[in-house]
């Protein structure tokens, strides 16, 4: 028995082999680790699958609550099952499925474009008015989160409940990168072009601080994660808007399809871990 681990101890000549409940325990922390982290490991392709994730969520959003004229309200209330549906289903999984992760998140941003909508249009606060609110109720999630769990980084998230938190304020990202993308292009006159060369051009600055500097990596995370937002929108819009008014004027339907199809082919073609440590 060695006493520093209080377990039997086999030797051998090619040195001593540590057997028992040491063993088993390290065994069960890994596979532990592997149990609770359900959120992907932060690669370039991650954020590529976001953007089109995002653009996705605006041009998928716009075929629902326009193209097939449900309206915002009707809109919002679809999205909102199927987001309540994915993330239900995303707390109840055991490990990381990256199918699963991707389409809850495709949720998020849909669910985003009809409540943005709804925000600033039907209740006539506009984009700066809807954009202020929407940056107070993230503000308000990751304050909550942080003063309950003392953290909202993304390594934290191994109970349901900071699942929960998580995916609220991943809700609210995305609703206020909607709000915020449309008030850049539409109401400062911009164009879809000029605004996403602007929030392509604030990401770069983000991945700077990132490679470049010391400053916390949860919170480039989360500016990033918003950030993709409204280039997502801008890009949606882009792909949509008639040409009259700076965008290309394809198919909603059309567009979210190819943007489905490049989601798929990155998320299948170059397999994705969970992550191991914090964003």
């Amino acid at each position: 028995m060695d006493a520093r681990y209080g377990q039997a101890v086999r030797h051998s000549g090619a040195g001593t082999v540590l057997t028992g409940m040491q063993t088993r325990n390290v065994r069960m922390t890994d596979d532990t680790r592997g149990r609770l982290s359900k959120v992907p490991q932060v690669t370039l392709v991650f954020w590529l699958i976001k953007i089109a994730a995002t653009t996705l969520g605006e041009t998928g959003g716009d075929a629902v609550s326009m193209s097939m004229g449900l309206g915002y309200v009707v809109g919002t209330a679809i999205f909102g099952v199927i987001f309540a549906v994915a993330v239900a289903a995303q707390i109840r999984a055991s490990r990381y499925h990256p199918l699963l992760y991707w389409a809850t998140i495709v949720a998020t941003t849909t669910v985003g474009t009809t409540i943005a909508d709804y925000v600033t249009r039907d209740l006539g606060i506009g984009y700066a008015g809807g954009s202020a609110l929407l940056l107070a109720l993230l503000a308000a999630s990751l304050l909550v989160w942080w003063r309950t769990l003392g953290t909202v980084a993304v390594e934290s998230i191994a109970t349901p409940r900071a699942e929960v938190f998580y995916w609220v304020t991943i809700m609210f990202s995305q609703t206020l990168g909607t709000a915020l993308g449309d008030w850049t292009a539409d109401t400062n006159g911009l164009g879809y072009g000029a605004s996403a060369l602007i929030f392509g051009g604030l990401l770069a600055v983000v991945a700077a601080l990132y490679y470049l500097t010391a400053t916390s990596r949860t919170a480039l995370f989360w500016a990033a994660f918003v950030l993709t937002r409204p280039l997502g929108a801008v890009l949606g819009d882009l792909l949509d808007k008639p040409v009259a008014k700076g965008g290309l004027e394809l198919s909603r339907y059309a567009a979210s399809a190819a943007l489905l199809a490049v989601m798929l082919v990155l998320i299948l073609a170059i397999p994705s871990r969970a992550a191991g440590k914090a964003h």
